[in-house]
């Protein structure tokens, strides 16, 4: 079982910067890969980034050059950097994790994924 706990979202003027992160409990976090996703209400919560148990890294293309994915598995953490924001990246962020040695391909797709935070807040103003 693995618990997630996002924090770091929050209100930020367009072109700024906010720096996520998700705590994973549990002592499989260096066997799991790890997503975040976005939620605005009214749509599908959609893939932001994934990096797997093994390094490998993946964006959407919406996010590509300004966010980065990155995780500390000394720490149990998830790291989100976001930068050059815009309005349209105001959503719920959601931190999710696969169950042990995922070896799947498909970390862009909500089903890949077997544990869900709660959510942090990012809203961006223009």
């Amino acid at each position: 079982q693995v618990q997630l706990v996002e924090s770091g979202g929050g209100l930020v003027q367009a072109g700024g910067s906010l720096r996520l992160s998700c705590a994973a409990s549990g002592r499989s976090f260096s066997s799991v890969a790890m997503g975040w996703f976005r939620q605005v209400p009214g749509k599908e919560r959609e893939f932001v980034a994934a990096i797997s148990w093994i390094g490998g890294i993946l964006y959407a293309d919406s996010v590509k050059g300004r966010i980065t994915i990155s995780r500390d598995n000394a720490k149990n953490m998830v790291y989100l950097e976001m930068n050059s924001l815009k309005s349209e990246d105001t959503a719920v962020y959601y931190c999710a994790a696969t169950r042990p040695y995922y070896y799947g391909a498909d970390l862009n797709s909500r089903i890949s994924y077997d544990y869900w935070g709660q959510g942090t807040q990012v809203t961006v103003s223009s």
